[in-house]
């Protein structure tokens, strides 16, 4: 083979090879910024995670917690029967958000121990309910069983 075509092929190679290296990156990087972890009320109130972390936080709509304000305002307080988070929230809220419903809600947590929600999602159906927040009422309940 002549040196000319080696080199050629050796320059192709290493050019496909950091491409490929910066896809990957690209990819990765992405997908970081758009994660966001899975919390209870009880693991949040815990585990406080960092201001500026996105999370979702999971539960049930305390009833008689909706407060609605100015606009589109509206503060609830979410439960998984152990623990309350407050979420404010400030955009339209689904059809199907209501007082005693599961609800998932992404945002940060606040220094002031609330949680600011950039999105809400309301269950879909009457037998939904996040995996977590199962869990954590059904430990509530044989607790207060064993009291």
């Amino acid at each position: 083979m002549k040196p000319k075509k080696r080199n050629s092929r050796l320059l192709a190679i290493g050019a496909g090879g950091v491409a490929l290296i910066g896809a990957v990156y690209l990819v990765s990087s992405a997908l970081k910024q758009s994660i966001a972890y899975f919390y209870s009320p009880t693991e949040l109130v815990e585990t406080a995670p960092p201001e500026t972390k996105k999370i979702s936080l999971g539960g049930m709509v305390m009833d008689g917690s909706v407060k609605r304000g100015k606009g589109l305002n509206i503060e609830f307080a979410v439960t998984d029967f152990e623990n309350t988070v407050i979420v404010k929230y400030d955009k339209v809220l689904p059809d199907l958000f209501r007082e005693g419903q599961g609800v998932v809600a992404e945002g940060t947590l606040h220094k002031n121990g609330k949680f600011i929600a950039t999105r809400v999602l309301a269950k879909h159906d009457e037998n939904y309910m996040p995996p977590q927040v199962a869990r954590a009422m059904k430990n509530a309940t044989k607790e207060e069983a064993g009291s």
